[in-house]
């Protein structure tokens, strides 16, 4: 019984943190783009035509 009183006020804190964590990263815009990334490994450089050297 005595270790709850160490374990719910941790859990609290642990909880208070990752909220901060999530409001801070929506808020910096970490959740903006979320398709750029997946569109942008489809678009594949490899078949542009070779540069002529001089």
């Amino acid at each position: 019984m005595d270790i709850l009183y160490l374990l719910i006020p941790l859990s609290l804190v642990f909880v208070v943190v990752i909220a901060v964590g999530l409001l801070w990263a929506v808020k910096s815009g970490q959740f903006e783009d979320m398709e750029g990334p997946a569109h942008r490994i489809l678009m594949d450089d490899d078949d542009a035509p070779p540069k002529e050297r001089d």
